[in-house]
Formats: C-alpha cells, structure tokens, sequence
C-alpha cells in the first residue's frame, strides 16, 4: 500500500526535477541565441584601434599581442583571415578554423575560448589562463540546491498531512471494531479538519444510538422478568383442576422466555464491553463436567487450564450441551476435553439429523434456526450465537462439524494457559 503521505511528497520532488530541467534548457537556449551582437561589434572596433593594421610587421602586431597577454591574463593568438596565424602569446590555442568560427564565447578543451573578427577579417582568439567551470554546472547546482531545500522543507508538511489522515483512518478502524468511544483529534481548519470533526460527530451520534438501544433491551427485559414471575406463580397455583398438559405447556413456554430474556441481557452486556472483565485460571474439564452433570451427561478428557471468565465460559459449556439435547434426538451426547498443541478444546457430539454443511456457518447468526426441524420452533436462536461470541472474546473459535456415524459435532478451540 503506497502512503499518501509519499505520493504528494514524490509529486513535489517530479515537480521539481521538472523546473530545474526547464531552467536549464531555457538557459542553454538563450545562450545560444539570445546574443547582442551589437555589443560584440562594438568590441571588435575598440580591439582593432589597440592593434596595429593588418599591413603592420609581424614584430609590432606580435609586439600588441603580447601587451594584450600581459594586460588581460589571456592566452591570446591572431589570425589571418584564412586562419593563419600571425602572432601568439600564451599557451598554444587549439586548433582554428576561420571557416567555422563564430563571434563569442565557446566552450572548448582547456577553457572557455573568446573569438572576435575583427573589421578587417583578421581572427583574435583569447582564452583565459585559468579554466573556468561551465556555468551551466553552476546553474544547475544553485537550482539542485534550491530543489534539496524545498525538498527538505517540503517533507514536515507532507508528513504532517499524511500522520493527520493516517490517525483519521485509525479513528475510522477503531470505531469499526466496535469501540463506539473513538474519536480523531481535530488540528487545523482544512478539509481534512472538517473530516475530522464529521467523522466524531458520526461516532457521537452513534455511540449515543446504540447506548440507547442498550438501555431500552435491557430495561424491557429487565421488566419482563416481573410479568413473567407473575405467570410463573399463577401457573403453580392452577392446582390440581387444572389440565396438566396445559401446566406443564404453560410451566415450559415460561422457562423458555425467561431463558430467551437471560440470553438477550447476556448478549447485550457483552455488546457494551470491548475486553473481558476479568480473568481467572480455569479448568475447562471440571467446568464441562459440572456444567454438563445437570444434563445427566458426563464428560471425558484430560484437565486444561486456560485463563478466562468462569462465568461465561458456563455459559458457553451450557449453551451447547442445551442444543445438542434439544436437537440431537434420544441418543447420547458426549462431552470431551483435550489439549492439541497450544489449545484447550471442547467438543460437544449428539448423534441427531446433523446440520447441512451450507448452513454449519450460519447457524452462529443471531436468531437463526434451521428450518423445517420438528424443533425449529424451538429455542431463542441466540445460544450458538452466545457460544461463538464468548469463544473470541477468549481469543478461541467455534465450529460446526460433522459426527462420525451422524449428527453434530460442536468443537471450541481456546487458547491455553
């Protein structure tokens, strides 16, 4: 994943590199073009009044020459109009030819060279005894330099920008992994701040939300415990009289509300905490075989210890020996225990009708039932639900497998201590 912190950062530097070739090529192009002749003409009349004519002996126009060198610190050398030379001071100039030489500086071996024609066609080349760097290298290392210090004051500001979206997206993670307490710190007054103050108002209004809900599933089931505590006891009081299938109808469809309110209280608290509220070392062997001895089921395997919440893990333990009774038929359930490696694990085998593998995941889902069971009407459909949840509030998993011979088979992996 490229940050975007660096696209913008990698934007500047192309920028950049983008000016600094443009202020070259431009320069390049009005050195060689951009020229004022006029003044070069001007400097060709003044340097003919110092020589001598062209008809001159060779000793007086040698004699200027060398006043020139002496003078100026130039490597001097003068030229016939068809390129012969006619006098030099110096070190030896290169090689001249009249046919390709042009009025001005030249970039040429041992240093920059000056030729100027003289009006009467004689050649004067000068170049200067101590060589000169191209200023095209001192263009390009001033406009280098420039291009490091935007870079580096550049970076801060693009960092900044990119540690303010990355915390954003931090913030935007946190909330959707169900701490409805995130929020983002609000720096600046750009688009990015607006984002951010959008962003905690959404959380805001969502944490408020939910709390609500919370609040209202917990006081109505908290509430119907007492009407429920009421049919409880008219039930009991029916007497003898009464028809006792209806009693008996009456007494189940009573636990099983109340279990269904036990269960959404449950799955509501554990809503509202991120992180188990505490931990204590547990023996996942003793727990299921108490658990499971109110089922007068047994359950088998090695003691594990593993660190986790006593209370939900009952639950977790009762939760799946109450399904496979309710759905397992008449045979029998098994209850084991064992360690594998680094896991504590808990299976829970009936030997009913079996769960279609299409549907072994989504029978996790909160109130789903599978459908067309004689049992299907039964139950609240938030017990497995409960399981699963629990099993990774331990760090663990829970799934749904195939018995060998038939029927279910529920396996918890927890992490062991």
């Amino acid at each position: 994943m490229t940050r975007l912190y660096l696209q913008f950062y990698a934007t500047i530097l192309v920028v950049l590199a983008v000016f600094v070739a443009a202020a070259l090529l431009l320069w390049r192009v009005a050195d060689d073009d951009n020229r004022t002749p006029q003044y070069l003409d001007v400097a060709a009349a003044l340097t003919a009044a110092l020589m001598p004519d062209e008809s001159a002996p060779q000793a007086d126009q040698q004699r200027a020459v060398t006043d020139l060198n002496r003078k100026l610190k130039f490597d001097i050398a003068l030229y016939k109009p068809n390129g012969d030379m006619i006098a030099m001071a110096g070190k030896p100039p290169p090689p001249f030819n009249p046919n390709r030489a042009r009025t001005g500086w030249r970039r040429g071996p041992g240093g920059p060279t000056f030729s100027l024609q003289l009006p009467d066609g004689r050649w004067l080349v000068a170049r200067h005894l101590r060589e000169r760097p191209n200023p095209i290298l001192w263009i390009a290392a001033g406009l280098g330099l420039v291009a490091i210090a935007v870079a580096v004051g550049a970076f801060p500001v693009v960092r900044r920008l990119g540690r303010r979206l990355e915390r954003l997206k931090a913030g935007v993670e946190q909330l959707g992994g169900g701490d409805l307490s995130a929020r983002v710190k609000v720096e600046g007054r750009d688009e990015v701040a607006a984002l951010a103050t959008s962003f905690n108002r959404s959380a805001q209004r969502i944490e408020e939300l939910v709390s609500a809900h919370r609040l209202l599933l917990a006081n109505a089931s908290h509430e119907l415990r007492t009407p429920l505590a009421r049919i409880a006891v008219a039930a009991s009081l029916l007497g003898e009289n009464a028809d006792a299938k209806t009693r008996e109808s009456l007494k189940q469809d009573v636990a099983e509300l109340d279990q269904l309110i036990e269960q959404i209280l449950l799955a509501s608290r554990l809503e509202a905490l991120p992180i188990l509220e505490r931990r204590e070392p547990v023996d996942l062997l003793a727990l299921a075989a108490e658990e499971a001895s109110h089922y007068d089921v047994e359950a088998d395997g090695e003691p594990v210890i593993l660190q986790g919440d006593r209370v939900l893990l009952r639950r977790l333990v009762r939760n799946l020996v109450e399904n496979a009774r309710r759905y397992g038929g008449d045979g029998p359930i098994d209850v084991i225990v064992k360690r594998e490696h680094d896991c504590a694990v808990l299976e829970v085998v009936d030997r009913g009708p079996g769960v279609p593998e299409a549907e072994r995941q989504r029978i996790f889902e909160p109130f789903y039932r599978l459908a067309g069971g004689k049992e299907s009407g039964r139950g609240s459909g938030l017990g497995l639900a409960l399981v699963l949840d629990i099993a990774r509030r331990h760090g663990g998993d829970a799934v749904c497998l195939a018995a060998e011979g038939g029927g279910s088979r529920f396996r918890v992996d927890l992490p062991a201590a």
